[in-house]
């Protein structure tokens, strides 16, 4: 149950609050069917990540996979590119929150006042993780649980008005922008890896995580479909930075849109609050690991906390909050998670030719050997081909900076060696 609520809330986030009408505007009727085919595509990917996590026990998730498959330099980049991923998802969507906020109160829309308040919602998920998570663990699990009940009501409401050229559009549609919008679903489905790094801490996990990856991205997609179906079907025909207002209003009224903004704003929030926490503790394990200076594996000495990579992270984030939109942020990380999934994927093999036969009986058999994983890898190199020249130029100086991290560490680590 635990696995499986890290999961919905890793892949539930801002996602489906910003998509629908950007979405809409592109494809139309035929929008739905996009997240059913996506869907369909980017499971193959979960799945190939369910096959791995069934190989191991322990806590360390993708720089785990990837180090036992490739070695310690290609691990910490993987971990890295998945750190980055999640800060460009995080500044991603606080934007999307403010977005949202923006239509309660004006003071919210783009300028000083947003980045100041961009900056104190930063500073205060910080000084909470450097206090302690538990309080934030259980406000994470309320927040999931409490978003999706707002979801399932526009989504019953909203059936009822279906019909049947809406649920079979007679024409395909013309995209204009296809590349932006294929990275925009595939950042939609992004984020269920957060669970596998609390594999150590998890019962029985070569068994859980693998079923909880695979059940609840089925249950995602048919929750976008059927969401965006009824967005189509019942929205007023506006293109907004917070569609799902309008149709919170077309179902239930005005009270309606006041339901989706709030809803909105808490989902954002414990999507958010979730990647402070595993983003953070990214950092502090690969420095455990010994591919971090050790500075990022410092703990705070009253809170235990890993206080330094708490406060990196942060200032990461608000660099990225107050400098981009939801939309550029949002691909950008996407770009840095299609390769990170490439990699794990292309892993597997080398991780299941290295496990004992123990492993090999208890890991979870995909049909058709390695038919899957491969259209996993082609799915991920067709969402990385449909992204623009300059979020590439921006990953590439932050994989560069990585890697004056990873090697300023093995020069540290010599030099300690040699004194």
């Amino acid at each position: 149950m635990a696995a499986g609520f890290l999961v919905l809330n890793g892949i539930i986030g801002a996602g489906i609050f910003g998509l629908p009408g950007r979405l809409a505007d592109v494809a139309g009727d035929f929008s739905p069917w996009l997240f059913l085919i996506f869907g369909f595509l980017i499971i193959t990917v979960v799945w190939s990540f369910a096959a791995l996590a069934s190989y191991f026990r322990t806590t360390g998730g993708p720089v785990v996979y990837v180090t036992t498959a490739f070695g310690p330099f290609m691990g910490f980049q993987t971990g890295w590119l998945f750190y980055v991923g999640r800060v460009a998802a995080f500044a991603a969507n606080i934007n999307l929150l403010f977005d949202y906020a923006s239509f309660l109160w004006a003071a919210a829309s783009p300028g000083a006042v947003r980045s100041f308040l961009i900056f104190v919602i930063i500073g205060a998920l910080a000084l909470i993780n450097i206090l302690g998570i538990k309080k934030a663990v259980q406000a994470i699990n309320i927040l999931t649980f409490l978003k999706l009940v707002p979801i399932f009501l526009m989504i019953l409401l909203g059936i009822q008005h279906l019909t049947p050229d809406r649920l079979l559009p007679p024409d395909l549609p013309q995209f204009d922008d296809a590349g932006a919008v294929i990275l925009l679903i595939f950042f939609a489905f992004t984020g269920f890896e957060s669970v596998l790094a609390s594999a150590g801490e998890t019962k029985n996990p070569r068994r859980t995580i693998p079923r909880a990856l695979l059940i609840v991205f089925v249950l995602v997609t048919l929750i976008y479909f059927l969401l965006q179906l009824v967005y189509v079907t019942v929205a007023p025909p506006i293109n907004d930075q917070a569609p799902l207002i309008g149709l919170g209003e077309s179902l239930i009224g005005p009270i309606g849109g006041t339901i989706v903004i709030l809803t909105a704003i808490f989902s954002i929030l414990g999507n958010i609050s979730g990647i402070a926490i595993f983003a953070s503790r990214s950092t502090f394990g690969m420095a455990h690991y010994g591919v971090l200076p050790m500075w990022f594996g410092k703990v705070h000495e009253k809170y235990a906390t890993p206080a330094n990579s708490v406060i990196f992270q942060a200032v990461f984030v608000l660099v990225l909050a107050v400098s981009g939109t939801f939309v550029y942020l949002a691909l950008a990380g996407t770009l840095a998670r299609m390769i990170a999934y490439s990699i794990c994927i292309l892993a597997l093999p080398k991780v299941k030719a290295q496990a004992d036969e123990e492993a090999k009986e208890r890991a979870l058999n995909i049909p058709g050997g390695f038919v899957i994983p491969i259209i996993g890898v082609l799915v991920c190199i067709y969402g990385m081909t449909n992204s623009q020249l300059l979020n590439w130029q921006y990953l590439i100086s932050f994989v560069a900076l990585g890697t004056v991290l990873y090697y300023l560490n093995e020069h540290l680590k010599k030099k300690a060696g040699t004194e």
